[in-house]
């Protein structure tokens, strides 16, 4: 059985973790299943959008340890190997599609960080979140420490990054790192009218917008500004444009191709 359920749904990529049996611990084959899926979706021209969420009660208990500790050890981290994208954005280059992220029950250590990876986040009433690495002897290695205090706060991010303590989906909510609050079992159901609205959208034009977004946040806003235009260019000149300018003269809803 697969560890990691994959599954085109028209133009959006489903995601799910699949060892409920184990919480959705996630060993090393269980990355190098996701990490192919995202080379998938970015590689897939018919994809736009990819939803991540997860089987049974709990999104993942976090990091098989004892069948990563030689990896953590070696001082080069985890790699993708060949026909995959690394889904922390920790090594190789990141994606260039939206992620939207459901979770339910519990998110440790390797969830969250998937999570600050994706880029629009959605949990159940009830969700726990935690980084316990420093009550297992190590620190955040998969982007936590990089990314947790832009989305939270530095003071925020080092209350939890330092303690391994939990907080729950209403502090994330009030946060600002999710943006859905649902009741459970709703949570994949909101993920994917969202992924359904974004993969009905302008496919140069999301991932436009998503690439400037990170160039601000990565780079700064003045080289954001000085990329702005010039990337937006080869938008301008897309049959996609002239489709939003004719459906919106013609009082009807736009069908983009993504050229």
């Amino acid at each position: 059985m697969a560890l990691v359920n994959v599954k085109k749904k028209d133009h959006i990529l489903l995601i799910g973790l699949n060892r409920p049996e184990k919480m959705n611990a996630m060993n090393r084959e269980m990355y190098h299943q996701i990490a192919a899926a995202y080379y998938q979706l970015e590689n897939d021209p018919e994809l736009r959008v990819g939803l991540m969420y997860a089987e049974g009660d709990h999104f993942t208990s976090g990091l098989q340890l004892d069948d990563w500790a030689g990896v953590f050890a070696n001082g080069k981290g985890i790699e993708p190997g060949e026909g995959e994208l690394d889904p922390f954005h920790i090594t190789g280059e990141g994606l260039s599609k939206p992620v939207v992220f459901a979770a339910q029950g519990i998110c440790f250590t390797c969830g969250v960080e998937m999570m600050l990876n994706t880029d629009v986040r959605v949990a159940a009433k009830g969700t726990r979140f935690a980084q316990l690495e420093v009550k297992r002897g190590i620190f955040a290695c998969g982007g936590a420490t990089i990314r947790l205090q832009r989305e939270i706060g530095w003071g925020n991010a080092q209350r939890y990054l330092l303690t391994g303590d939990e907080w729950s989906a209403e502090q994330a909510h009030q946060w600002g790192l999710i943006q859905e609050l649902v009741e459970p079992g709703e949570q994949f159901t909101v993920a994917l009218e969202i992924a359904e609205k974004i993969a009905k959208a302008a496919p140069l034009g999301v991932q436009g917008s998503l690439k400037s977004s990170k160039i601000a946040v990565s780079e700064g806003q003045e080289v954001a500004k000085q990329r702005l235009f010039p990337d937006l260019q080869p938008v301008m000149a897309s049959e996609d444009v002239k489709e939003g300018i004719q459906s919106f003269l013609e009082r009807r809803v736009a069908v983009f191709k993504g050229r």
